[in-house]
Formats: C-alpha cells, structure tokens, sequence
C-alpha cells in the first residue's frame, strides 16, 4: 500500500480545508436561517440574460471560437469591457494590463506563486479574507498584521520579515465593503498603505470583489487609481488589483481579473499558461454580452435589494442585541462583523444556534491569522430577506444574552 504521506510536498502540511466551506456543507437545512455564506442571492441572477447570450454565441457564427481553446489573457472582448470599467474607476488602462482568471480566487494563488519564496512575509488586515490565508499558505509564508492606524514603521516590518528569513512581498487588504468585517478602508489610510508599500519596496495586492455594491456613502478611489496618480501611470504603478463578476453578475461561470503593469501581466499568463491553459471562452462571451448590456442596471437593482437587508439587519442588532454586543456598519457589500462580550467563545455557540436557535453564522476565528477573535461572528444579509432578517436576529440574541447570562 502507498504511503502517500511520505510523497507530499512539505508545502502540503500548510493547505488546510475551508472552516468555512465546511461549516456550509452541514447548514444547507430549510429549517435553519442561514447568514452565513457569503454568497450573492441566486434569485437575482440575470439568468435571461445569460440564456440569451448563450443561445446567441451557440447559435451563430461564433460557435466554434467560443468551443474551442483560447488565449491564456482571456476575451479581447471581455478585457475591453473591463478597461473601460477601470477607467470609470480612475484606472487608465489597456487591455495588455488585464488578465482573466477563473474567478478573484484563482487570481490570488497566482499572485502567491508568482511573489512568494519560504519565509517571506505577507500583510495583511486583521481579521481578513480566509480564502487569501489559504491562497497564500501555501507558498509558505509568514503573516504580518497590516493596521495603518498604528503607523507602525515600514523598518519594524521589514525587521520582523528578516527573522523568518524573508521578505515582506506584499500588503494584501480588501479597502472596500471587506470579507469579513464590511469595513471600507478611508482614503487617508490608503495613501498611508501605499506609501509604506513604497518604503517597504513591495506590492499591493488590492482584493475589490464587492467594489460595485455600494449602498450609501461616497465612493473611496481604488488604490489602484491613487497609485496611478502618484507614480505617473500603471505601468509604474505596485498596485495589483484583483476584480470580479462573482458578486455582481454571477459566481458560477467563474470570472475575475487582475489589472496591473504590463510586465507582471506577462508573467502571470505564464503561470496562466502552466495552469489550465485558458479560462473558458464561452464563458468569457457570455459575460462580456451580458457585461455590456446591463452591468450598471443590474448593479444598481440588486443593491437596492442589498441595501433593504443590510438596513434590516442593523436595524434587527440594535433592536435586539444584549448590552455589551458591537457590530461594524457597512456602507456596502455583503456582511456585518459582531464582536460578542469578552468571554464568548461563537465556535461553541454556533453548535447551540443551529441546534436550538435554527440560525447559522461564521464564527470568526477562522478569519485571524493567529486564531484569535474567539468571540467574534461574521453576518451576511445578502440571502435572506427582510423577515427572516428580524426572525433570525432575534433568536441569535436571545441565545447570546442566554449564554452571556449564564457565563456570569
């Protein structure tokens, strides 16, 4: 019999399952009120618009291009619909500047294997997104907490880097609406962030998924765009940004990009090319069609829908949270970020909240680097509506003031 154990990279001791990916597989239950995946509600897919995009490339002259393989940069199409979406956001681009992945995910284990060597450093925000812990521990890196609030020294960072026998490579943070919390970073904290980046000689990995569902409050510049006006233009710009139709349009087709310099463009298509060769032209086709169509009014829909239940669930918190709860108010995107009273453990909550409350959320530990943030959850709004918002809200409260209760 193999022992396979003894055959596997020692990267492979660093890959760990989803915490989270996990937990969802035991919550798909009709009886259990769900604000833990942090998914877009299906219900507001455009999925006509897909069916007509489909049928029209299917059915006409472009069918055999779009079954066959493509270009490891991805649809021209796609990529100059994407150009001139950066450029509404301050990004002056060309298509030579974008990559399509198979989703932002994808975009991440690319920019981990083309920067990161053992033992270099990655910084990021704390808590942040778990789906980048995992990308990136896989090249065998160490974490470094990113808090521009503290203006800690880029000569600190770069101290700490070296005692792991490394190199900090990169600041990784998602500014807008982030995965978990919901916060946006504020414009003075990015220009803070880029400009220990250039003290640190590193990257920004800019992660901007939930960039388009914004509900209120003014728009922050992409990190991306205030680097471009600092530096004189992308080309020679640190900022790596990684986009995504998964939050807007659809997650299944699985469609992301990468806007960045040139040269780095060039070497990821490489990796690109190593990895699976291309990422689906129809599915490209398609989203370009539908992209073009209507990604303005169908954004602009659903975040009213989004908006309702965002304002549900704060309005839910406040009504019925006991004292000594916090939670973040975000002015987007898809989640709300709860700090329970010092002593709470939400892993050993949540048992009790699906079993008895019937509510399901994240525990927040799996966020932190560290482990750390025991008595902290993740809430997102985006699928369940308003009702069962309020129906939810109040049983998970009424379980916490038991368990703080009882505590005493």
């Amino acid at each position: 019999m193999t022992t396979w154990e003894s055959l596997y990279a020692k990267r492979a001791s660093r890959m760990r399952a989803s915490e989270i990916r996990e937990l969802l597989k035991l919550l798909d239950r009709p009886d259990v009120i769900s604000f833990a995946g942090g998914i877009p509600d299906p219900e507001l897919f455009p999925a006509e618009s897909f069916q007509k995009a489909y049928e029209e490339i299917l059915g006409g002259p472009e069918a055999a291009k779009a079954l066959q393989y493509g270009v490891s940069e991805g649809s021209l199409r796609l990529r100059t619909w994407i150009v001139a979406h950066m450029r509404e956001l301050g990004v002056d681009c060309a298509p030579e500047n974008i990559l399509i992945t198979s989703g932002s995910q994808q975009a991440l284990d690319y920019l981990g294997k083309l920067f990161l060597s053992p033992g270099d450093t990655a910084l990021v925000q704390w808590p942040t997104y778990l789906g980048a812990v995992q990308a990136f521990n896989a090249y065998e890196l160490q974490f470094d907490r990113l808090d521009p609030g503290t203006n800690r020294a880029a000569a600190d960072y770069a101290k700490k880097a070296e005692e792991t026998g490394g190199r900090v490579k990169f600041a990784y943070l998602s500014p807008d609406f982030a995965n978990p919390t919901g916060l946006t970073v504020g414009l003075e904290d990015r220009h803070r962030i880029l400009a220990l980046a250039e003290n640190l000689s590193c990257a920004v990995v800019e992660d901007a998924p939930y960039e388009s569902l914004r509900y209120d409050g003014d728009a922050v510049p992409p990190m991306l765009a205030l680097d471009c006006q600092k530096t004189g233009g992308i080309e020679n710009s640190r900022t790596l940004y990684c986009g995504s139709f998964s939050k807007s349009l659809s997650p299944g087709l699985r469609l992301g990009w990468i806007c960045a310099a040139s040269e780095v463009i060039s070497r990821l298509v490489l990796i690109k090319q190593a990895s699976d060769l291309n990422t689906p032209v129809l599915n490209q086709d398609a989203m370009a069609r539908v992209a073009e169509r209507e990604f303005a009014a169908h954004t602009a829909r659903t975040n009213r829908i989004y908006r309702a239940r965002r304002d549900a669930m704060l309005e839910a918190l406040e009504k019925h949270m006991p004292e000594g709860c916090r939670w973040t108010r975000p002015e987007g995107g898809m989640f709300i970020w709860v700090e329970l009273p010092a002593g709470c453990d939400a892993a050993e909550l949540l048992q009790s909240s699906v079993e008895r409350a019937k509510v399901a959320f994240v525990p927040g530990r799996a966020f932190h680097p560290d482990g750390s943030g025991a008595n902290t959850m993740r809430l997102s709004f985006s699928c369940a509506d308003e009702r069962k918002i309020e129906e939810g809200v109040s049983r998970l409260a009424r379980l916490i003031a038991e368990t703080v209760t009882s505590k005493l």
